[in-house]
């Protein structure tokens, strides 16, 4: 080998079989799958060789590796043997082959192969917001209008169909967020995020309260199938949002159907009387077929429910305790709402018409769940084909 004969040619002269020569030469036996023809000692040698493959494999092919492919391939082995000689795969030998090899030939120069791969390998590459000074200005732009990586990726697919260098996936809007070293997006747009953090945590879940009435409650086991499969548009989910200290509180409130929003300013309070006024007021502002139902948690602002409905003719249901889900898409809708109402902070400096260009934006946001239409199309329709 110190000569410059390959393996399987050293084991050939020597007169040894070629696993013995390939354990001689790397202190480990060969993985060709068949136990080694015991045999005598290797012959004293000037200097170890090194090794082609290192103990921890890498998952990349080092330079020992290559040169080894290059006397192996010199000396007419296969794909195959190549790859047991190095404990490769053979499609690992095989795309290292068709990668590198010069076409029509045999030959393969293993220091040009290690520097092509190191050429290919080389990181950070430039992302694709970053290439694209018109996806990246579309990206920030919806961003600042606090639509979600997920919503940014499907609305520029619909919108530009026939033009995939615009189209990303939300992981590359993410990535470009949060690996700042990129530079790909403006680093404060982080903050246009459902949490506002550069960073990913896992969300927690807010902490339920189930205080009971002395009107009796119509569960949520009662109301009508059309409310729950969201085939008939009317039926509404509400919950309140609440301020510092719990002094201050918005209530919301979410049309299943078109997840359209409504916020309900509460000055007076979150008592049951002040949150029954405020109810009332609201759902008499909306057309007799799209009040149906309201349902809402066991919350004691909710304590009047009886005679709300009697204000209304809007039929009260409640959920079971600790199961928030059976009104998800209110939960979902504040969780949304608090990138404008952040915890800890005093909601009565809010007013009615902040709170109404508020929901108004949220409704122009595109859904997943609506096929990617907002909640404002929805409607639109809906109030379209009804008249």
């Amino acid at each position: 080998m110190a000569e410059g004969v390959g393996t399987v040619e050293a084991c050939r002269v020597v007169g040894v079989d070629r696993r013995t020569g390939h354990r001689w030469r790397h202190g480990r036996p060969s993985r060709a799958g068949r136990t080694a023809v015991r045999s005598p000692a290797p012959p004293s040698r000037p200097a170890p060789v090194a090794d082609a493959r290192p103990e921890a494999q890498s998952r990349f092919l080092t330079q020992q590796e290559r040169l080894a492919i290059a006397d192996l391939r010199r000396a007419g082995a296969g794909v195959r043997a190549i790859a047991r000689e190095l404990g490769r795969d053979p499609a690992t030998i095989s795309r290292e082959l068709a990668r590198n090899a010069r076409p029509g030939s045999r030959g393969y120069r293993p220091y040009a192969a290690q520097a092509r791969a190191d050429a290919r390998r080389k990181r950070p590459k430039t992302g694709k917001i970053a290439a694209c000074p018109e996806l990246r200005d579309l990206v920030q732009g919806m961003l600042r209008k606090k639509f979600s990586p997920e919503q940014i990726s499907q609305r520029l697919r619909r919108d530009h169909p026939d033009r995939p260098e615009l189209h990303v996936t939300p992981e590359t809007v993410y990535q470009a967020l949060y690996v700042q070293g990129r530079g790909e997006l403006r680093r404060e747009l982080h903050r246009a995020l459902r949490t506002g953090r550069a960073v990913r945590k896992p969300r927690r879940t807010g902490e339920a309260r189930r205080p009971r009435f002395a009107e009796p409650m119509v569960m949520i086991s009662e109301r009508p199938a059309e409310a729950a499969d969201r085939a008939v548009p009317g039926h509404w989910e509400g919950d309140l949002i609440i301020g510092k200290d719990g002094a201050s509180a918005i209530a919301t409130l979410v049309e299943r159907a078109t997840r359209y929003t409504l916020l309900v300013p509460l000055p007076h309070g979150r008592g049951a009387d002040a949150v029954r006024d405020a109810l009332v007021t609201a759902m008499h502002t909306l057309p007799d077929h799209l009040t149906r139902s309201l349902t809402w948690d066991q919350g004691s602002e909710m304590g009047r429910h009886r005679e709300f409905t009697i204000a209304t003719g809007i039929p009260v249901y409640f959920c079971d305790p600790h199961s928030p889900w059976q009104r998800g898409s209110n939960e979902n809708t504040n969780g949304l709402l608090r990138q404008y109402f952040p915890k800890g902070t005093d909601l009565s400096l809010h007013s009615p018409e902040h709170l109404a260009a508020v929901a108004a934006e949220l409704n122009c946001r595109p859904r997943k769940t609506l096929g990617w239409d907002t909640p404002a199309e929805r409607l639109a329709t809906l109030l379209t084909e009804t008249s």
